[in-house]
């Protein structure tokens, strides 16, 4: 018996079996694909997903793979410069496609001793007080105290679950490939930039190892989602958007999306819970789906593992819930309306214009920009001061930076007074004593997933926050 299944061995899985290991948790990552998929759904990393790595050690890793772009543009498409004011050290967009991703988290969750079981498909499930009992399709079962489901938008952990999945079904799908090109550079990027004028979401990018990522509408949703796209099909769908299909051939792969919006109405039943596109999904426009599994994953992480380990204090777990739905419906939100403003009829172009406009206010471009970056996300941890429930940025320690302090994955009091005690809770959380740490309070207790949970200066005041978060002092 393993303390933790996880369903889906994706970036959601990874990240959530890598979080766990970091807290002795034995973990279990079940996956139905054989292999890993060659499909660049997600080309990119936002900030605050860019901050997590960085607060775990592996930023490094993934900036020798990827490259920096600027943050603008990336709401609904619209071009503006960079906002000033950003409250974060990584102000940039790190271009990866998702298979390096995929490979850089999976080594991560192994090397920490996560056991990853490819080919191992989830068919039916089963709880009691004690656990669930799991029974996968070649007829073995395998037994855990709790199970995440991190097995994707047709998650069939969440369907055994019957917990509902409500919203809007698809009403466009999307072509999306790599292929090669015969058509002149030139001339292709003329007809983009025309089409482009009226349909935001048609592209035709060049790869940096040649070819081209193809981007169309399709003529229909498809019956059946796991359907692959033919060459022909995109073929067809080019020359009906743009009149030529630009000579493309060779595909190296081809796939589609939908633009189907659902959310799960409870993210945990028992001991059973839900992650990534399992909990939600939305259309991939902003680039944000990626991101907010990731960061779903962190959330969760550390409040399972103080669970499997005996010392959550009550609520810890449900937190999840309370903290995580929320940030998903505003995705969600933030989605739909930017699918209403790339659409091509006049209506939906006039709003994007004036949109554009509004955006040339640096406070309206800065709102715009957080909401992707999921930069300014506060929690609800019962008000205080403006800093609680926020994440904290990198900020300089008299002797190095505050997440290089944090990729043991543990709570860390930063504390400037020198008068401040956790030593109740050493076995859990840091204490890093340093006056000339750039701090504009006196003292700041962060949670591991490095959201702030109390500031101040008053002993007894921390002793009373400390054990919300972290259990009995030892």
């Amino acid at each position: 018996m393993v303390d933790v299944i996880v369903a889906g061995g994706g970036p959601t899985g990874t990240v959530l079996a890598a979080e766990l290991r970091l807290h002795g948790v034995r973990v279990l990552v079940v996956e139905r694909d054989p292999e890993p998929t060659r499909v660049v759904r997600s080309r990119g990393l936002h900030a605050r997903s860019i901050e997590i790595l960085d607060q775990r050690g592996l930023l490094e890793r993934f900036l020798a793979l990827g490259r920096e772009h600027p943050l603008g543009g990336y709401f609904a498409g619209i071009a503006k410069p960079v906002p000033g004011g950003l409250d974060t050290t990584h102000p940039y967009v790190l271009a990866i496609p998702q298979p390096e991703t995929d490979r850089l988290l999976t080594e991560r969750a192994v090397e920490l001793g996560a056991e990853i079981r490819r080919g191992c498909e989830l068919v039916g499930l089963g709880q009691d007080e004690h656990g669930v009992t799991v029974e996968l399709a070649d007829g073995t079962t395998e037994r855990a105290r709790y199970l995440v489901g991190c097995d994707g938008g047709r998650s069939t952990v969440r369907k055994l679950l019957d917990v509902g999945f409500p919203g809007e079904p698809g009403t466009e799908d999307t072509l999306l490939g790599e292929l090669e090109l015969t058509g002149d550079p030139t001339e292709v990027a003329a007809v983009v930039a025309e089409v482009r004028r009226t349909h935001v979401r048609f592209g035709v990018t060049p790869l940096p190892d040649g070819g081209c990522r193809v981007l169309v509408t399709a003529e229909g949703v498809a019956e059946d989602r796991r359907a692959v796209p033919t060459l022909d099909e995109v073929r067809r769908r080019l020359r009906a958007v743009a009149g030529t299909d630009f000579g493309v051939h060779s595909p190296r792969w081809l796939s589609r999306f939908g633009d189907a919006t659902r959310q799960a109405e409870r993210y945990r039943v028992g001991r059973v819970l839900l992650a990534g596109d399992a909990a939600h999904v939305h259309p991939p426009i902003g680039g944000q789906g990626l991101n907010l599994g990731l960061q779903d994953a962190v959330n969760l992480g550390w409040k399972l593992a103080a669970e499997v380990a005996g010392r959550a204090p009550a609520g810890l777990l449900d937190s999840y819930q309370a903290e995580r739905h929320p940030v998903g419906a505003a995705v969600l939100d933030n989605t739909r309306a930017q699918m209403r403003l790339t659409a091509p009829d006049a209506g939906s172009r006039a709003v994007r214009r004036l949109l554009a406009e509004l955006m040339d206010f640096e406070e309206v471009n800065r709102h715009l920009t957080e909401k992707i970056t999921a930069t300014a996300i506060r929690y609800d941890l019962g008000g205080g001061h403006e800093l609680v429930g926020r994440r904290l940025r990198d900020v300089r320690l008299g002797r190095g930076r505050l997440y290089g302090r944090m990729h043991a994955g543990r709570g860390l009091l930063l504390d400037r007074t020198g008068r401040l005690s956790a030593a109740g809770w050493a076995d859990r959380v840091d204490h890093v004593i340093d006056a000339d740490a750039e701090l504009e309070v006196p003292a700041a207790l962060l949670r591991p997933d490095g959201h702030v949970a109390w500031v101040g200066e008053d002993q007894r005041d921390l002793l009373d926050h400390l054990p919300r978060w972290f259990g009995a002092a030892a």
